[in-house]
């Protein structure tokens, strides 16, 4: 039992250094708090909190910080950083419960992770992938796309969320038996198994990711960045076929990949890029990279 209640959960600043121990229990008593008890609460249909999804996402980092270890470069993650608030501010959904978080793994696997809630995982596989900033904001604003469309925690099982909210909504915390808090505890990593599973296995559907690539170019447009940019690196990627050889990565969960180009360039934004913008911007990425 000791076993189940304990995992790992993300623990992450702008400068995101390294991560820290504490109880699932924990996080299922907070949530207790916002959802509140008595019958009324029940609503087995309503969909999940902001602050539910902040507690369930950074659940879900740690399971893939279990298997991707973080990246220890300050100066890179703060460049990371420093595009992805910027892509945040020009989005759909500028601010979370928890806000967003970027960090770097530790890994040379070309991939990306959306964690329900703001926390953005990105391999230094990826970070080499792409060839300019603008490509690296594409990646970064598809993935903030996710999480503004709540893709992971609709990943969840709705038939799992209508018992955690049912047995949540009808219970106090000082009233649950043993058997409860194990049934709940279990409930809880379900849902967390049902999005990382999406995340890191199954993937999206061709519908999520057709709208998050749309998404990614409003973002990168208002943002004053080229909107082709996903575009260029998507396309080189196939043509590539990068991600396939280790048997992960990016193409291996994000399906028909040339069907996602073809329609970013039936939907691609009418954008002026100032050509001297873009120069300053490599100089900056080559910068990083050093």
């Amino acid at each position: 039992m000791h076993r189940l209640l304990y995992i790992g959960l993300l623990s992450l600043s702008i400068f995101l250094s390294i991560h820290c121990q504490t109880a699932y229990a924990l996080d299922l008593f907070k949530l207790k708090e916002k959802v509140g008890v008595g019958k009324e609460a029940v609503k087995a249909a309503r969909p999940m909190s902001e602050e539910e999804e902040y507690y369930v996402g950074r659940a879900v980092a740690a399971r893939i910080l279990s298997i991707y270890p973080i990246l220890d470069n300050k100066k890179l993650t703060e460049y990371v950083n420093s595009i992805g608030q910027l892509l945040v501010m020009n989005s759909d959904k500028p601010f979370t419960y928890g806000g967003y978080h970027f960090a770097l793994l530790n890994s040379d696997e070309i991939n990306a992770f959306a964690c329900p809630g703001g926390t953005i995982l990105i391999t230094k596989g990826m970070v080499h992938a792409v060839q300019s900033e603008d490509e690296l904001a594409a990646v970064l604003a598809h993935e903030i796309a996710h999480v503004s469309h709540r893709d992971g925690v609709n990943a969840i099982s709705k038939s799992r969320w209508t018992q955690v909210v049912t047995l949540v909504g009808t219970n106090t915390a000082k009233n649950y038996s043993p058997q409860v808090l194990s049934q709940l505890v279990g409930l809880f990593e379900g849902a967390i198994d049902d999005i990382f599973k999406t995340l890191v296995v199954n993937g999206y559907g061709q519908s999520q990711e057709y709208q998050a690539d749309e998404a990614a170019m409003s973002y990168l447009s208002k943002a004053g960045y080229n909107p082709s940019a996903l575009k260029d690196f998507l396309s080189r990627l196939v043509s590539q076929g990068e991600g396939a050889a280790s048997g992960g990565g990016v193409l291996k969960t994000h399906p028909a990949t040339v069907d996602r180009v073809k329609n970013i360039t039936k939907k691609m934004p009418s954008t002026k890029v100032e050509a001297s913008q873009v120069q300053l911007r490599n100089q900056r990425f080559q910068a990083a990279l050093k």
